[in-house]
């Protein structure tokens, strides 16, 4: 029998650990690495990676895969981007515990915050489950090309407990934050990697109703977390506005002391934080100093929307004769949307702001009108463009108001133009700030949001634009591929306590990517309709991926699925006895 399953051979190894990438062979059995350097002997299969990059498995902690898990083996489209690990439940919003009369609830939460289709949800769960360890039971039952962990999210465990009291502003008992506490500390025993909550307006159900985290008392939230100190393990992960009369960083800082657990927030440049993004990475680390275990997820590229005719959002959704054909047929739209009495009239309409909430009235306004902020998605976009690139300095070259322009646009390529609009992460019109934190220790590269804003964004390429941007094209300088990769391999596997993966070694899980960086490129986004019920997604594959492996399976050859699925569920902390199990 052949020594080995697998051997790749003749790669540029980048382990993982942040150290020199060298030249070597990687030996795979069992779905473990068994050998990394010179690799003699024999396997059932090689691989020549001559000319081309071998890294770990992308570990994406920031994902919203909680119906898709329970359906889809593929996990696209962050399969699909060398991601082998995937971590859901993220901002408070998911689908365990469900008592059976929260369901349709519960999908109008996770509808409205993340862009899921509702319809594709109702159809593609299951819900045979109630409580959160039974929802992992049920995540157990499908392989997959990844492993999913989750966590438990605030508004289902605030459903489950406070029933029809849970609305903005309601105020549990101490009995209810007893039972939560209870209901927390049972799902993280049974396999959870933490608890996540929202406390940002921009989080929003289908009815335009403020999430349940975002009027909890720090008392509330302190309490659940000592729930998981009783367990043992846990990441504490939270989106927040950062409202300075709620002393986030003060309850955190405390609550991370008092556990011993990592806590984790997502820092951007927001419209919506009181506090700008300096002062919140200074207010982490004077409470880091102070003994405490917080760590910042930045994303790699402005956090926006990709709007288009078919997509959620455009700028003439709010127009008086958008609303007359936003429920015919895309070809009847289409139709309308080319004929040049149609567009006149559009064009020359005011828009519609009597039902829009006043706490994103500035938002809807820039999705209106920002022509000054939003960007054509030409076949080279970058995701990085200057105010010379807007639609506003397009259409002054070719005298035309922002506004047509953006229409044409929209029209372009049969109807399928796409305009980017970077909300957050991008108020300096470039991603400089990004430089520092992505050299620091307490922060992650994270934000991928895969599986979610399925109409708006498709940022769960995160991992191929930092291979293809941040360390080998970007003009305004660039990052170290050993610093990349293990920003996105190891450092979030940490985080998380998933010591087994992350890093090509013996022993460690045999999660791997091949990459020609020569060919690693983006594609060009598309909306797909595979959802369940017809559901939309907005897509984007990429090249340059010779192969992805998860447990010594090849899953994608050039970005195609094998069919091979041999990811399954992460319950806890992975510590293995590595060394033991390299032998």
């Amino acid at each position: 029998m052949p020594a080995y399953d697998l051997i790749i051979r003749n790669g540029t190894i980048v382990d993982g650990t942040g150290q020199d990438r060298f030249a070597g062979d990687i030996a795979i059995k069992d779905g473990l690495i068994a050998q990394v350097g010179e690799v003699g002997g024999d396997a059932a299969e090689e691989i020549d990676a001559g000319g081309h990059l071998v890294t770990p498995g992308f570990v994406d902690i920031h994902t919203h895969y909680d119906g898709q898990a329970t359906w889809d083996q593929e996990m696209a489209p962050s399969s699909w981007h060398g991601v082998t690990t995937v971590v859901m439940g993220n901002c408070g919003v998911g689908f365990a515990p469900a008592k059976r009369d929260k369901h349709e609830w519960l999908i109008g939460l996770m509808e409205g915050v993340e862009d899921i289709p509702g319809t594709a949800l109702a159809e593609g769960m299951k819900w045979d489950w109630e409580t959160f360890p039974e929802y992992l039971d049920a995540l157990e039952k499908l392989p997959r090309t990844v492993d999913v962990g989750t966590h438990v999210p605030h508004g289902s465990v605030r459903a489950y407990v406070l029933g029809e009291r849970e609305r903005p502003g309601a105020v549990p008992t101490e009995k209810d934050i007893e039972e939560m506490g209870r209901i927390v500390e049972e799902g993280v025993r049974a396999g959870a990697l933490g608890f996540s909550t929202s406390r940002t307006v921009l989080h929003r159900d289908i009815d335009g109703e403020v999430v349940p985290g975002t009027t909890a008392t720090a008392e509330e939230l302190v309490a659940i977390g000592r729930a998981m100190g009783r367990a043992g393990h846990g990441v504490f992960e939270m989106a927040s506005d950062m409202m300075r009369e709620w002393d986030e960083f003060g309850w955190m800082g405390k609550m991370s002391r008092e556990t011993g657990l990592p806590v984790t927030f997502a820092a951007l440049q927001s419209i919506a934080k009181e506090l700008p993004l300096d002062e919140q990475i200074a207010s982490m680390r004077a409470e880091n100093d102070n003994g405490a275990n917080i760590v910042a997820q930045i994303a790699l590229r402005g956090n926006g929307i990709v709007m288009a005719w078919q997509g959620t959002v455009h700028p003439f959704r709010l127009k008086p004769s958008w609303k007359e054909i936003e429920d015919l047929p895309w070809e009847e739209q289409k139709a309308k949307l080319f004929d040049p009495e149609f567009k006149a009239r559009i064009l020359a309409e005011q828009h519609d702001f009597s039902e829009v909430n006043q706490d994103i009235m500035g938002l809807i306004m820039v999705v209106c009108g920002g022509w000054n902020m939003q960007f054509e998605m030409d076949p080279d976009f970058n995701y990085e463009p200057t105010a010379q690139e807007s639609i506003l300095e397009r259409a002054k070259a070719v005298g035309m108001s922002g506004d047509e322009y953006a229409y044409d646009l929209l029209c372009s390529d049969d109807g399928k133009g796409f305009i980017y609009l970077p909300i957050l992460n991008y108020a300096d019109g470039n991603l400089d700030f990004l430089m520092d934190l992505q050299q620091s220790d307490d922060t992650v590269n994270s934000l991928s949001d895969g599986g979610a804003h399925c109409g708006t964004i498709c940022d769960a390429a995160s991992p191929t634009f930092m291979l293809q941007h941040w360390v080998r094209d970007r003009a305004r300088g660039t990052i170290g591929l050993e610093n990349a990769v293990k920003r996105q391999c190891s450092d979030t596997a940490r985080l998380y306590g998933l010591e087994d993966r992350g890093i090509l070694a013996p022993g460690y899980l045999a999660d791997l990517n091949i990459i020609d960086m020569d060919r690693i490129r983006l594609g060009k986004p598309w909306l797909a309709f595979d959802l369940p019920a017809g559901g939309k997604r907005l897509l984007q594959k990429a090249d340059g991926y010779i192969a992805t492996i998860k447990n010594g399976k090849v899953t994608f050859r050039e970005g195609q699925w094998t069919g091979e699925a041999p990811g399954g569920l992460i319950r806890g902390p992975q510590r293995a006895e590595l060394l033991e199990a390299a032998e």
